[in-house]
């Protein structure tokens, strides 16, 4: 798809500066050529700006007179970048239909306008809302529902009662409803917990590849509406992610955790079970959450990488803490009776 530059201003409420021009793709700023766009948010990149051969950047005004080509000027250049690269990289509509290879029970309500791919089982009770691509080897099982124009893209597996919003998008390999992790000890032997609730899922949605959200116990597991979820995550049963919150690679929350709306989680973060996290937290890649956490900011665990033999240096004076710690307080003490005046 292409699209002028005045279009472009016009859709992310910029300011032109510069000659209108065709645009069709979108590139880097070291990588552009004539016909391409880019943008510039992070200042890393502001070497590649002055010879850049895109026909055009999206930028700060900041950075304006540093720029030889046409212009877009918006206050967050990433969020423009990511609606003109929506704009111009729109996928084609899926033609409504069932392949012949799906296999669909006569009990399913799948939507006219709906596409069912190949090798793609839906059981009965099933509800496929309009404009809805399932593709190939996508299993919903029964009295799942699936809102309009959500997209599961292939090898999603949707489990019975599964509840999902509109306009989702599933990627490869992603599970909704397994069984949650719920065991109990009989003498050493372990029983399992039926897992009798659900998974509901707001509208707007997108659970990245390999992903898997297990079902309630015996409440609902619930992702609410603009959730976005990286690849390889695992939500347990149980928990209750608010609206608009992103969760990056990586990341394990355990059963029964509620976090907040708004939250930004970085990759390969541990969250313990039947925590809260509350609105507008953000926690930085690699920590673990032990606590609640009922303040907003950022917070973080974990030590940086260092140089091995600093971080052998380091960790032996880790291993010495708690001594060191004693001989504090014992020094501390001694302070103490000495300060103490003459009786």
């Amino acid at each position: 798809m292409h699209a002028q530059l005045t279009e472009l201003a016009e859709l992310v409420g910029g300011k032109l500066v510069g000659d209108d021009q065709t645009i069709n793709k979108v590139d880097t700023l070291q990588n552009a050529c004539s016909g391409a766009i880019s943008f510039l948010s992070n200042t890393k990149y502001r070497k590649y700006l002055t010879d850049t051969h895109a026909s055009a950047v999206i930028l700060h005004n900041s950075l304006l007179d540093e720029c030889p080509v046409s212009s877009i000027v918006v206050d967050n250049p990433y969020l423009a970048f990511a609606r003109i690269s929506s704009h111009l990289n729109q996928k084609p509509a899926a033609l409504p239909g069932i392949h012949p290879s799906a296999i669909i029970d006569p009990d399913a309500k799948i939507s006219s306008s709906a596409w069912v791919g190949p090798g793609t089982v839906i059981e009965k009770n099933v509800v496929i809302g309009a404009g809805c691509f399932i593709g190939p080897c996508c299993i919903v099982q029964e009295h799942a529902r699936v809102g309009d124009n959500s997209r599961l893209v292939a090898n999603v597996v949707l489990c019975a009662y599964v509840e999902i919003g509109q306009r989702c998008i599933f990627h490869p390999g992603v599970v909704i409803g397994a069984d949650g992790f719920g065991i109990a000890n009989d003498q050493g032997v372990w029983v399992k917990v039926p897992q009798i609730g659900t998974v509901v899922i707001g509208d707007d949605v997108e659970i990245g590849a390999n992903t898997t959200v297990d079902r309630g116990a015996l409440e609902n597991t619930v992702l609410g509406n603009g959730v976005k979820l990286d690849n390889q995550i695992q939500i347990g049963h149980n928990v209750c992610i608010g609206e608009h919150t992103v969760v990056v690679a990586g990341t394990g929350v355990a059963g029964s955790v509620k976090i907040g709306k708004h939250c930004a989680v970085g990759g390969g973060v541990g969250i313990a079970g039947h925590l809260e996290i509350t609105d507008h937290v953000q926690l930085t890649g690699m920590s673990m959450v032990t606590k609640s956490i009922l303040k907003p900011g950022i917070y973080s665990s974990g030590m940086t990488v260092a140089p091995n033999i600093e971080w052998k240096k380091n960790h032996v004076w880790l291993k010495r803490l708690g001594d060191t710690n004693k001989k504090i307080r014992d020094l501390q003490k001694q302070v103490r009776e000495l300060m103490k005046p003459d009786e």
